[in-house]
């Protein structure tokens, strides 16, 4: 009998394609949704391997209903703090991302943050689509520059990097917090500093640090009250950096000028208020959303599952604990 797979969203059928050409069942979620809890349990009984969701929260229950036969969990995506790392290596279960393959789009759509924030370009749409619009008028829509502007990057990883890089064709001041130094940005005339720099320079705060229980909740209230009232915040990094209720309330006292989001807090479901502001640009997790990146996305989850599935390493493995125990 084949070994069986089941992926939790519909995906690009490159990965699926993959997975069937290296002999393995494939069983899709057929619903353009996300599973319920009860249909997760149910769908992953039995399966050799699941190809998991940022939003797929696999806890110990998942893994107890998957039972012995798993022998991996291949996430869609850079992040895993959706996954209980800990569980998965107690039961040797495998458990891989992809990383890398996404960088280039979500710093791409990282500008198209800054940039929409700062020029007010989806308000500006939404006005002139009303019909109101009656020609040029010299004070509407007044946004911020960027060029020359201070951008301030909090996590100078793979992506956090290349929107640094990008900083350059806008002539901006480039700041960046991190452990260490950065060589590229450093190249460029990044300067390393500390968060509270980051803070009280910026006039675009970018946000890419990893989800952890030490970047929960970094920009909270205190954070805010120490920025510029012309910065803006963004966030293509993970919703629970921020606070979002404090981060509602600055944008509606115009504390802060304003914000970009590819990210929330519990998302989807979005603190009241939120979108009701005028001054914050919502867009719905679309950072590594195009045609290519979510296609090799694919790809590398099925790589990773077909290595784990003929007891080889995967490339993209995050809990070697677990690998080496099967040695």
């Amino acid at each position: 009998m084949a070994r069986s797979v089941y992926i939790t969203r519909v995906i690009p059928d490159s990965g699926p394609a993959l997975l069937g050409e290296g002999g393995l069942s494939v069983k899709v979620n057929p619903h353009d949704r996300g599973l319920s809890r009860s249909e997760l349990l149910a769908a992953v009984a039995g399966r050799d391997a699941l190809l998991t969701m940022l939003n797929d929260a696999i806890d110990e229950q998942v893994l107890d209903a998957a039972g012995p036969s798993c022998r991996i969990v291949a996430n869609y995506a850079v992040g895993f703090n959706n996954i209980d790392l800990a569980a998965a290596t107690r039961r040797g279960i495998l458990v891989t991302n992809t990383p890398g393959v996404l960088t280039e789009a979500t710093a791409d759509l990282t500008w198209a943050l800054i940039l929409a924030v700062a020029r007010r370009i989806p308000e500006a749409d939404a006005f002139l689509r009303t019909g109101r619009w009656d020609g040029w008028g010299p004070m509407q829509f007044l946004g911020h520059d960027v060029h020359g502007a201070t951008l301030a990057i909090v996590g100078a990883g793979r992506i956090g990097n290349a929107v640094g890089l990008r900083s350059t064709g806008f002539r901006m001041r480039l700041l960046y917090v991190d452990r260490q130094n950065n060589s590229e940005l450093d190249r460029i005339g990044g300067k390393r500093v500390d968060l509270d720099t980051a803070l009280r320079e910026a006039d675009f705060l970018s946000l890419h640090v990893p989800l952890t229980p030490e970047t929960q909740r970094l920009i909270g209230r205190p954070q805010i009250e120490r920025m510029k009232p012309s910065a803006c915040i963004i966030n293509t990094a993970r919703g629970p950096i921020i606070d979002e209720q404090a981060l509602v309330e600055a944008l509606r006292s115009r504390r802060i000028a304003g914000a970009g989001l590819d990210v929330y807090e519990s998302e989807p479901r979005l603190t009241p208020g939120l979108i009701e502001l005028n001054n914050v640009v919502c867009i719905p997790h679309l950072g590594s959303g195009t045609e290519a990146t979510r296609s090799r996305m694919a790809e590398m989850a099925a790589v990773n599952i077909l290595a784990a599935l003929q007891d080889r390493e995967p490339p993209n493995l995050l809990n070697r604990e677990a690998w080496n125990a099967k040695k």
